[in-house]
């Protein structure tokens, strides 16, 4: 029995695996080519902004810490984009693979995957404790 006819005969319990070790390869290169400590403190300062804007009713106070929440955001998403760039290439092609193996069997694939996923991404990162 190959590798797809097992895939096939159980799609949405090889689904899951596949998204699990998926986002378990994606959450480790993330910890691996980020700096957790920063990012940890970038969201914490995020958290104070979110206090001090339900806090104040001034304008000019709040405008102002739009423009510092907007600017951690930037700092933040440039900080994720080298895990990403590591992973893209091999993961659109897997996707690709697992779209020709799963399509013809299981139409909607895609939101198990995803369904999967999300709750694996929240467990890996909390076990592993990425930011």
């Amino acid at each position: 029995m190959t590798i797809i006819e097992v895939m096939t005969a159980s799609p949405k319990i090889s689904i899951g695996i596949f998204s699990v070790i998926v986002t378990l390869i994606s959450t480790l290169v993330q910890k691996k080519f980020t700096d957790q400590e920063h990012l940890k403190s970038l969201k914490k300062r995020q958290k104070e902004i979110q206090k001090e804007i339900k806090k104040t009713k001034e304008p000019s106070v709040m405008q102002e810490l739009n423009a510092e929440m907007l600017q951690l955001t930037g700092v933040m998403f440039k900080k994720s984009m080298k895990p990403m760039f590591v992973t893209m290439i091999p993961f659109l092609l897997l996707f690709v693979w697992l779209r020709g193996v799963y399509a013809p069997v299981l139409s909607g694939w895609i939101w198990y995957y995803i369904g999967y996923s999300v709750v694996a991404s929240i467990v890996l990162r909390k076990v592993l404790k990425v930011a």
